[in-house]
């Protein structure tokens, strides 16, 4: 893409743009997936939100590098695309040295030494017996359970809510309106007698507030949990939009009230970035086993690109239908997640993939594998009784034929 100007050819840039996508693609279902897998039990969720915070990272440095002071001028713009080139180099340099997941490696190569090595690698400590020992019981009693697909799991009855609740928080993340935002973000600083040079200065704290914002999460998800975070963010974020909408009709008529809409801006990125913004991969790691994550990140990763495609296509005619009234729209998405989270969401911090699938078994009126013969589902598991050997019955199963 750095060169495609001095080549004069704009096709270029789309094959450099497709190629950014794939990897988009892959990096958002991947990274979360990693991270989850490699988190200590004590901080899946703040590690979880490193995605998020590196995000924010990400668009601040490109705000700062998009400055006219630097390469955002109309001789320089090539550069500006050629930068991305660093972090590519960087990962393909470090990636190689990090060690792959110990849970993948037990789970799915069945290579005990590799996954001891990478446990002493990321925990920092010799004995990792107990860390071992853990992935095995749970290898143990998975182990007649295959790689789940799409479809299998998208038909499975034990996890049909973990499914609803991940398409519904993918959605909202993407359809929350806060790229709506970025398009209105310069008229409202004119509004407010920001000269237009120095209005580029001025978007910069906006990736400011993104980042602290992201930290602050971070921080916090293991104390306060990821259900509060989830609906405070898309509460205020419909709060501060039906404020905005107001502040962008009436701006004309006090001097004032366009700084009231920067605030609000302001406001409704860093409600994002507090929860919205990096818990829904968290989720999506927490609610599934080891041989259902694939799959599951393939659905929320489709949801979410799917959800920001519709956003391009549709908020321009959106936008001139309703005009200011158009961030209506997105308060009432925001409200709407809130509230679905408020009645099906249940904590996850702090709890194991059984007990989180025993907070979903009652909507899923679904029955413990012992009771339903089912078996084909991958996650049959969720609703066992303790005093009874999984194992087992599943090597029962396995002699009926039925798995």
């Amino acid at each position: 893409m750095a060169c495609s100007l001095q080549a004069g050819a704009f096709e270029m840039l789309i094959v450099g743009r497709f190629i950014m996508g794939v990897d988009g693609g892959i990096a958002l279902s991947a990274l979360p997936m990693y991270l989850n897998e490699i988190s200590p039990k004590a901080i899946p969720g703040s590690l979880g939100e490193v995605t998020a915070i590196f995000t924010c990272v990400g668009v601040f440095v490109g705000q700062l590098l998009g400055l006219p002071e630097l390469l955002g001028k109309e001789s320089t713009w090539p550069y500006l695309f050629g930068v991305i080139a660093v972090p590519a180099l960087v990962q393909l340099a470090t990636l190689p040295f990090l060690p792959e997941s110990p849970r993948y490696l037990l789970f799915e190569k069945h290579d005990q030494a590799g996954a001891e090595k990478a446990f002493r690698t990321f925990l920092g400590k010799e004995d990792v017996s107990r860390e071992v020992e853990e992935v095995l019981a749970e290898s143990r009693l998975q182990r007649n359970i295959h790689l789940v697909s799409v479809l299998e799991l998208l038909r499975s009855p034990f996890v049909r809510w973990q499914v609803i609740t991940v398409v519904v928080t993918m959605a909202s993340y993407q359809l929350c309106g806060l790229n709506a935002i970025w398009f209105y973000t310069n008229s409202i600083f004119g509004k407010a007698g920001v000269p237009p040079e120095k209005i580029p200065y001025i978007t910069l704290s906006t990736g400011g507030i993104e980042t602290l914002a992201a930290i602050f999460s971070g921080l916090v998800i293991e104390r306060l949990g990821r259900r509060p975070l989830l609906m405070g963010g898309f509460g205020l974020m419909a709060l501060f939009f039906g404020i905005l909408t107001a502040t962008l009709t009436l701006q004309d008529h006090a001097p004032w009230i366009p700084y009231l809409s920067i605030v609000c801006i302001l406001a409704i990125i860093a409600s994002f970035c507090s929860g919205p913004g990096g818990i829904p991969f968290i989720l999506t790691g927490e609610f599934f086993q080891q041989p259902q994550r694939p799959a599951a990140f393939i659905i929320a990763g489709t949801v979410n690109w799917l959800s920001n495609f519709a956003v391009g296509l549709l908020f321009p005619f959106i936008q001139k239908s309703l005009d200011t009234y158009c961030f209506l729209v997105f308060a009432a998405i925001c409200l709407t997640g809130a509230i679905y989270f408020y009645f099906v969401l249940p904590e996850t911090k702090n709890r194991t993939h059984a007990e989180i699938s025993q907070a979903f078994a009652k909507r899923n009126k679904a029955y413990p594998p012992e009771e339903n013969t089912d078996s084909s589902v991958s996650d049959n598991k969720v609703a066992r009784r303790p005093e009874q050997d999984s194992a087992s019955t599943l090597d029962n199963y396995v002699k009926n034929g039925i798995v």
